[in-house]
Order: C-alpha cells, then sequence, then structure tokens
C-alpha cells in the first residue's frame, strides 16, 4: 500500500548502513516544471518535451542540509527522472529530504505521501505493494513538492537500504538569478554613455577622465596573486559582475578573486599630480599602474583616491584592480547575502561605481567641508590642501546665480563668509548658493579653482505646547514624512543604471509629498545627494550593516549589544567615518543612523556619542527600531504592518519619538515582477485587490495621523520601490508602474504635514 510517513515512522540518515560498493546508481539528472502537468504526468509514457531539465535537488539556500544543485523557490514543482537498477534489492528505499510535502510515485504508482517537511536526507522503506513498483533496468521517479512557506528543498532518490549511497557535494553557486527585468534606463545604457555625470559635484574641477566603460575581466583563485595572462571577457563598468548590466551575471566565491584590466591615456605627467579615483568597490581591492601596486582599499560602499603619479607615464598605461568580497562574515553589507531570501538581496562584488582620473597642481584642494549657521547666514568652508605650502591662502566667494553675494579670503584652514538676508534651504524652498573655492599662493596668484554648493540651514529639535520633542529645521518645526529606500535595481543592482534613473526616485517621492527620505543601509552615488540637495529632500542616513547581533529587544528596557573584537569595531568606525566625511556637507543630510534594528548593533552609546561629537550639526538614530539605548536624539519605532509606538513619557520624554518603518504593503504587478513564476511577498500577506491595497495604505496613514497628535515626530512608510520578490513598493522594481499615482499620494499625505510652522 501507498505510504503516508510522518516524522516518526522515518529512520534517519545516521541510522542507515553506509555504503560498501553495491549501491544502486545515483542519478541527478531530473526534467521539472513548476507548471501543474496535465494528467498522467507521472506515467512512463508521457510526454515531458517541454520540460526543463537541472541537476537535483531543488530548493533554496539556507534549508537546513539541503544539497542544492538548482534553485526552486515556487510555491510547486513536478519532477521526473528515469533510472537503472541491475537487480531489484531485497530491501527497497527511498532516500528523501523535503520542505513541504511531497507526493513520490515510481513507474506511475505513488508510493509515498510525505507531510510537513525534513530537516535532514531520511530513509523510508518500500515494501509491499510499494516495493514492488520497482523492477530491474529501467524506472521512472516522479515527485511533486509542495512549498507554503520558509525554506523549501526535494531530492529524492531509490536507494537499497543495506547500502546506502553517499550523495555526491553540489557545486558551489555561481550564477545568480536571472530575470527578464529590466528598466527603461537600463535599456539604454551602452559602454559609451554609462555614467558621464562628474561624480563628485561639491567639490568639481574643469578637467576630468571618466574610466567608465568595457574592461577587461577574470576570476581566478583567490591564492593567484599574478595578474591573469588571459582575460574571461568584457564588463561594464561601473556595473557589478553579478549585475544584468555589467553583462557578466557571475557569483564571485570567498575563495575567489576578481580582477579588472583597461588601458587609459595621460597626455602630460610634468609638474603635475595624478589621481585615480573610485567611487565605490566592493570590497578589499589592490590597484596596479604600469605594473606597480598604487594602493589597496577595504570597504565597499564609500569613494577612495589614490595618487597614482610615481606610477602614471604619459601616453599609454595600464590599469589592473584585484578584488576579494566575502559578503558575508564581518563585512559591512547591507542587503547583501550570499543566499537571497525575504527582506535579503543578491550579492554585489567589485567595481559599482564611477572610475575617473584628474590631474591637479602639486600643492592642490584635497577636500572641502561645509558647514552652516541659518540664523547669521554664514557659510564655513574648512578647506584641506595636500603639500600645502607657506604663504599659502585660500578664497571664497559665494554666489547666488550669476551675483557675488558674498566672499571672504584667509589662510589654509577655516574661512567663513557671511550673506546679507541670507536665503535658508527647506524642504519647500531649496536654495542652494554657488561656491568658487580657490587655493592661492603666496603672492596672491592661483594655483587651481574648484566649485562647490552649499545650503544654509540648522537642524534641531524643540517642545510642542503638549511636552513633545518636534524637529526642526531653520528653527521651525516639521514633522519627518519618507519612504524606506533600499536603492536597489533589477538591472543594476545596487548601481543604478543613470544619474537621470537615480534622480527620478527622489523627483517621484516629492511630487508625491513626501519631505524626506530614510537611505536604507546603502551609501548612493555622490550625485543622489545632489538631487536631493536641489529638490529639497530630506535624507535619514542609515550606515552600512554587518556583522554580527545582539538578541533584538525592540524597545524594551535593559537592552544589550553584541559583543565585537576590536578589530572588527574599529573598520566598522573607520567606514562610518568615510561615510560621514563624504556625505557631511549636503544640507539635505539631517539625521546619521549608524545601526538598523539590532542588526551588527555594538557598543550603540559609544557610537552615538562618538557621532554627535563628530558632526554636532545634525541628529543621530541609533538604532532604528533596533535595541533602544539612551544616546543620541531619537527614539525609534519599527511596526508591521501598521504603525505603532510604545509611549513610555518616563523613559522617552528627552528623546524625539518616530515609526521608523511600518506599511509594507504588498501589490503584484504583472509582468513587472522580478519573481514571474513565485511567491512573492508584502506584510500582512498580499491583498485581493488594487483597492484593499490602498485601503491599507490610509488605513495605516490614518493611524500615523493619531499618532502624530500623541506626540509622534516622523514615519517611513515601507518602501519606494518592490525589491526582487519584496513587492511591497509604491513603484514596481523596474519603476515602469505607479501603485499610487503621485498626485493621489501628496493629497492622502497633506493631513500629515498640516501643522509644520
Amino acid at each position: 500500500m501507498r505510504l503516508c510517513v510522518a516524522f516518526l515512522m522515518l529512520a534517519t540518515l545516521a541510522n542507515a548502513p553506509m555504503a560498501t560498493g553495491d549501491e544502486l546508481p545515483v542519478v541527478d539528472d531530473w526534467s521539472y516544471t513548476l507548471e501543474r502537468p496535465s494528467q498522467g504526468w507521472q506515467q512512463s509514457g508521457f510526454d515531458a518535451s517541454g520540460w526543463k531539465t537541472a541537476k537535483g535537488g531543488f530548493g533554496t539556500h539556507g534549508t537546513p542540509n539541503a544539497r542544492i544543485e538548482t534553485e526552486w523557490a515556487e510555491n510547486n514543482i513536478w519532477l521526473r527522472k528515469t533510472f537503472e537498477v541491475p537487480e531489484v534489492p531485497a530491501r527497497p528505499a527511498l532516500l528523501v529530504h523535503h520542505d513541504e510535502d511531497a507526493e513520490i510515485y515510481i513507474n506511475g504508482r505513488q508510493v509515498a505521501d510525505l507531510e510537513g517537511y525534513t530537516t535532514e536526507y531520511k530513509v523510508v522503506p518500500l515494501s509491499g505493494r510499494d516495493a514492488s513498483a520497482l523492477r530491474k533496468g529501467s524506472n521512472l521517479l516522479a515527485v511533486h513538492c509542495r512549498q507554503s512557506t520558509g525554506g523549501q528543498f526535494i531530492d529524492v532518490h531509490v536507494i537499497d537500504a543495506e547500502h546506502r549511497p553517499e550523495l555526491p557535494v553540489p557545486a558551489a553557486m555561481t550564477k545568480p538569478f536571472k530575470s527578464d527585468m529590466i528598466t527603461r534606463w537600463g535599456a539604454e545604457v551602452t559602454a559609451d554613455n554609462a555614467w558621464t555625470e562628474y561624480p563628485r559635484p561639491q567639490l568639481k574641477r574643469g578637467q576630468w577622465q571618466n574610466l567608465n566603460g568595457n574592461w577587461d575581466y577574470a576570476i581566478t583563485s583567490r591564492d593567484e596573486q599574478a595578474t591573469p595572462q588571459a582575460w574571461d571577457g568584457e564588463i561594464l563598468v561601473p556595473f557589478c559582475l553579478e549585475s544584468k548590466l555589467g553583462g557578466v551575471q557571475r557569483l564571485l566565491l570567498d575563495s575567489e578573486a576578481l580582477w579588472y584590466h583597461r588601458t587609459f591615456k595621460v597626455d602630460n605627467t610634468q609638474g603635475e599630480r595624478t589621481l585615480l579615483n573610485f567611487e565605490a568597490v566592493d570590497y578589499r581591492c589592490e590597484v596596479f599602474v604600469n605594473g606597480q601596486s598604487v594602493g589597496s582599499h577595504q570597504g565597499g560602499n564609500t569613494p577612495f583616491t589614490l595618487d597614482i603619479t610615481d606610477a602614471v607615464k604619459a601616453g599609454e598605461n595600464t590599469l589592473v584592480v584585484r578584488v576579494e568580497d566575502d559578503t558575508e562574515e564581518w563585512q559591512l553589507r547591507g542587503k547583501q547575502v550570499r543566499n537571497p531570501n525575504g527582506i535579503w538581496y543578491t550579492r554585489v562584488s567589485g567595481i559599482w561605481q564611477t572610475v575617473w582620473l584628474e590631474q591637479v597642481p602639486a600643492s592642490y584642494i584635497e577636500d572641502v567641508t561645509l558647514t552652516t549657521d541659518a540664523k547669521a547666514g554664514s557659510i564655513t568652508a574648512r578647506v584641506d590642501v595636500d603639500s600645502a605650502q607657506p604663504g599659502q591662502q585660500v578664497r571664497l566667494v559665494v554666489k547666488d546665480g550669476e551675483k557675488t553675494v558674498a566672499q571672504a579670503k584667509g589662510p589654509v584652514g577655516e574661512v567663513a563668509a557671511t550673506v546679507p538676508s541670507a536665503k535658508l534651504w527647506s524642504s519647500s524652498s531649496p536654495h542652494l548658493y554657488d561656491l568658487q573655492v580657490t587655493l592661492l599662493d603666496a603672492n596672491g596668484d592661483e594655483i587651481e579653482t574648484v566649485e562647490s554648493y552649499a545650503g544654509i540651514r540648522d537642524v534641531g529639535t524643540k517642545r510642542d505646547a503638549q511636552g513633545n520633542l518636534r524637529f526642526t529645521l531653520n528653527g521651525r518645526t516639521i514633522f519627518h514624512w519618507g519612504p524606506l529606500d533600499q536603492g536597489w535595481w533589477p538591472d543594476g543592482l545596487l548601481t543604478p543604471p543613470s544619474d537621470e534613473a537615480m534622480a527620478y526616485d527622489v523627483e517621484f517621492l516629492k511630487a508625491a509629498g513626501f519631505n524626506m527620505i530614510r537611505k536604507h543601509i546603502k551609501v548612493e552615488p555622490r550625485r543622489f545627494y545632489y538631487h536631493c540637495d536641489r529638490l529639497g529632500m530630506m535624507l535619514w542616513q542609515d550606515q552600512v550593516s554587518g556583522g554580527e547581533s545582539p538578541r533584538w529587544t525592540h524597545l524594551a528596557p535593559n537592552p544589550t549589544d553584541a559583543d565585537w573584537p576590536a578589530e572588527h569595531h574599529q573598520q566598522y568606525m573607520t567606514e562610518l567615518e568615510w561615510m560621514i566625511d563624504a556625505l557631511e556637507s549636503h544640507p539635505s543630510i539631517v539625521v546619521w543612523v549608524p545601526f538598523n534594528e539590532a542588526w551588527g548593533q555594538h557598543r550603540s552609546v559609544e557610537v552615538a556619542n562618538w557621532i554627535t561629537d563628530r558632526d554636532p550639526t545634525r541628529l543621530v538614530n541609533v538604532s532604528s527600531g533596533g535595541n533602544f539605548w539612551p544616546a543620541g536624539n531619537i527614539v525609534d519605532q519599527h511596526s508591521y504592518p501598521h504603525p505603532s509606538f510604545p509611549f513610555d513619557r518616563s523613559r522617552f520624554a528627552e528623546f524625539v519619538r518616530v515609526v521608523g518603518e511600518f506599511g509594507g504593503h504588498g501589490y503584484p504587478v504583472e509582468d513587472h515582477l522580478w519573481f514571474s513564476d513565485r511567491r512573492n511577498w508584502g506584510y500582512g500577506g498580499l491583498p485581493k485587490n488594487k483597492q484593499e491595497y490602498r485601503d491599507r495604505y490610509e488605513e495605516s496613514l490614518d493611524r500615523l495621523v493619531e499618532l502624530k497628535q500623541q506626540g509622534i515626530a516622523g514615519g517611513v512608510y515601507t518602501q519606494t520601490t518592490d525589491v526582487e520578490g519584496e513587492i511591497n513598493g509604491l513603484l514596481t522594481y523596474d519603476r515602469h508602474t505607479i501603485k499610487i499615482p503621485a498626485e493621489q499620494l501628496a493629497e492622502l499625505h497633506r493631513r500629515l504635514l498640516e501643522g509644520d510652522e
């Protein structure tokens, strides 16, 4: 009779006899379909010529003890394979690992109906009528597996229970999931037009050389230190190895190194220094010019510069970059994981932002850091000069359009200019002043001039009439209202397909009535912050997460931190400093967020105090939705699907209270899904129709309005776009479909912003 097997009836692999060499041959070659087949699919005579073929087992990475050869993440899979039996064994059995329910057929006869799931391979004996289904010679094994939630896996073999075989170890997965989805901007990307904009908008020089375009690439063993003699093909920089736009779509294993190669020309090297700039490389890299190592970098999210003057020559030069990327471990990597699932996405390796060259004088302006004072109407520029010489000075010119409105001059260091009747930067009126910063020699002659810009504004807090702390901008109360913005793209992954595409997201959100974006555990290309500056979009900027996490206790008393080794904490702090240093002059950034939830949360008070001392011009949200420590300025609750907050006035009285994530209402748009035939999801389950989706959104807004009246000062809705299988965006992942029109969203949001000063 057919077996209906529960867990207690299964014999574990550990108790089965080990192989002796007489086992039945292992066959891993299957035909499969994800669409319900017609009747008779389990019979030998069924025509399965239209089915796909692949090696088993099938499932998602992370499922316990699963040997995955082929990724399967849909609700159902139907499988068929033929196998040879030289002699029918005396004790035939199934060797099976299933998650979840599995129906198993031999030569058309159902021999097992397995409910629930296993966490390892089990031996299921066949006897009587079920055993008689097996015959000498060719046999057909057919399987249907159903899955509803969590990890999933199916693999089945017919074995001799007296001689259990050792199953082969699957090869490492080197191909990411490939979707047909592409944005309209991605469809227009070529090697000639890939990210041609000047990448550093707050320190601009007139002359520069863009090194984006097709590079040679190769993948070698990580042990290999010599530059490859042959290359595997071309990759389109600045798009990562795994992305569609990069043209490779290959996963980099932690046992491998990724190499890049190209040539570039320099017309003249006399009296000038040549700087090679990388906007971001994930994660560790070493750079070689003309065979000479010119520097290395560890950290995948922020820009860095290498002075290659001593290695470069006039004429043609060779550039090689070697990259290693572990993705997980202690690396700060945000939403990247080795095995994407749920809220975790495809990994990103290698160069993923613009690479460029510039030539500068022997003594040059290395950095310009801007701070402003709204009450005084002043702009202060801290100018760092590399190889500064005695007697050098800095001149700052402030312009409003073509008109010079202020200027100042002083020794290298800080110089400040006050603008009469200054126009302040705000969400509703994001005025920007153009700046010219000039380095002068001891005789007052110009060495070089760089261009920048500034928005004059102050960020703070104050109490309302009921004693609740509120956010302020230029002394006026403002409710922070924005989306969680992941910044992922179906074609470029972490890299937007173009500057225009990146600006589109901000422009849509502005038109939809948001005044803030929470930039979620990603550092964007620097031009993103320029677009937020010019459009008047405030930003909460997250630090990229990674490393070990403590137990997540939310806002409960007596929180805990993870215990990080000193070397990994130091790397975290180094990368945090790099992020702040790269972005601190942008007026749009008003809040720093070092931790999200409890991901990698450690030394919370120490980190919050360090940021406050490092940048007293902004507020600190020590852990958005994470374990609450009395540090920084903000207490932040995450609540799905609808917003809520555990008011505790005694503990939270000195902090601005916000709901830093809520919503996540999912809505699938046919033909615009990353996974067209897999489970897609949103918080609270998916609505039955578009009206229910909108009703849920409006209910969340109703609740947030009530919370605002009780003292909540800001809210963050999850999220701007769908991302992979997470379909809770206001836009589809390809930005093709707007689920609720911007003008309707703006009208819905109007009541949230009522009462701002």
